[in-house]
């Protein structure tokens, strides 16, 4: 392996054409430029340069790294100005992987952000509900993964996650009921979700409906899930029919909006917290911290769900 330093030597002197006037202009000693040369022939595996007269020339080898050598220097040049480029914050990619809800409601104004602050940074945009997204993490996939679970800390700083992943909680999503304007509860202030055990309820996937389901559960019973379906309009939709209710996170009433339908919080209060992922270590990298310090700003000033 080369030494960078060593090559940036070993061009100057194929530019002079002797250690005495290399060690000139570089400010060093004539025996320290020898060791350098000495040292990059090991290397090398060969002597680079053999006497001619006063002077040098190049061996064989020497030649072809000579050919090299430029090459080599600016692209070690041109490493080094993107890395401080990304360090300063002038450009970088950070790929992200949210579920709809987040990319949704939290995305807009973070990516807005950045490209306000930072131009030269890029974002790229992966769409996957949990537990996808943090496979998607684990596998490289992305970057940084949002996602959400049923419990809260409330402190919104990084903890470990297990598996190699940093979680930064980013915010508390309510749980609403999603109904009817014309529903029997839609006056109310807060609904008791055990009171709607009797209710057709809609649902997402498999995969999505957890927080729902064991919500039920510890309200007392098992809902009847009639119509499945992750579009939030769709639901939205069907609700304003009067087909079934839904119970919806706080982040997708924006979405939700329509005069045949209300959101009442759940009583007591139900929530899941969002937050998001990032391997190990990773937390720190310029871009990365950025990111997570802009989504954090960009959750913290998001309207309540519920005046």
């Amino acid at each position: 392996m080369f030494d960078s330093r060593h090559i940036q030597t070993f061009a100057e002197v194929v530019r002079t054409g002797s250690y005495a006037a290399t060690a000139r202009d570089l400010g060093y000693t004539q025996p320290a430029i020898s060791q350098q040369m000495k040292a990059l022939e090991r290397a090398a595996g060969t002597p680079l340069f053999v006497r001619a007269g006063r002077g040098l020339r190049l061996t064989d080898a020497g030649q072809v790294l000579a050919r090299h050598a430029t090459g080599i220097l600016s692209s070690i040049e041109t490493a080094h100005g993107q890395l401080k480029a990304i360090t300063r914050l002038e450009s970088g990619r950070v790929r992200v992987c949210g579920f709809p809800a987040a990319n949704a409601a939290l995305l807009p104004a973070t990516v807005a952000h950045l490209a306000a602050a930072h131009p030269g940074i890029r974002v790229e945009l992966l769409e996957e509900e949990p537990p996808d997204s943090l496979r998607a993490l684990r596998e490289g996939r992305c970057d940084l993964a949002l996602a959400f679970a049923p419990e809260h800390t409330g402190d919104g700083a990084h903890h470990d996650s297990g598996e190699g992943l940093v979680e930064t909680e980013l915010l508390d999503d309510p749980l609403l009921a999603l109904l009817p304007a014309g529903h029997t509860l839609a006056g109310s202030s807060h609904v008791e979700l055990g009171r709607l055990e009797r209710e057709r309820w809609i649902a997402g996937c498999g995969r999505c409906r957890g927080h729902f389901v064991a919500a039920c559960a510890a309200a007392g019973f098992a809902p009847d899930i009639a119509f499945t379906t992750d579009d939030s309009l769709a639901v939205r939709g069907l609700v304003a029919a009067g087909a079934g209710i839904a119970l919806v996170p706080g982040m997708t009433l924006s979405l939700l909006r329509h005069t045949e339908v209300v959101a009442r919080p759940l009583a007591p209060a139900g929530s899941r917290r969002v937050s998001a992922f990032v391997p190990e270590g990773h937390e720190t990298a310029p871009v990365t911290a950025l990111m997570l310090r802009t989504l954090s700003e960009a959750a913290a000033g998001m309207e309540p769900a519920i005046a």
